[in-house]
């Protein structure tokens, strides 16, 4: 995958997920579907690797976002 600016990760750490899909959509230049996958992954990544950068636990990520 293409390399995400660092204004991705940020907006997933603070679970802004819609600007985090606008800036991947514009940088890849896909689907919104695409996009959704690459957060998905990229989201996963840093769950992995920055643990404790995370504020919510992976039950409450987004839970405001998709009700």
């Amino acid at each position: 995958m293409e390399r995400l600016p660092e204004s991705v990760d940020r907006d997933i750490l603070e679970q802004r997920i819609v600007p985090a899909l606008v800036t991947i959509r514009g940088t890849l230049g896909c689907t919104l579907h695409q996009a959704i996958d690459a957060f998905a992954q990229r989201y996963e990544e840093l769950r992995q690797d920055r643990p404790d950068d995370f504020e919510l636990s992976r039950d409450e990520y987004g839970h405001d976002f998709w009700s």
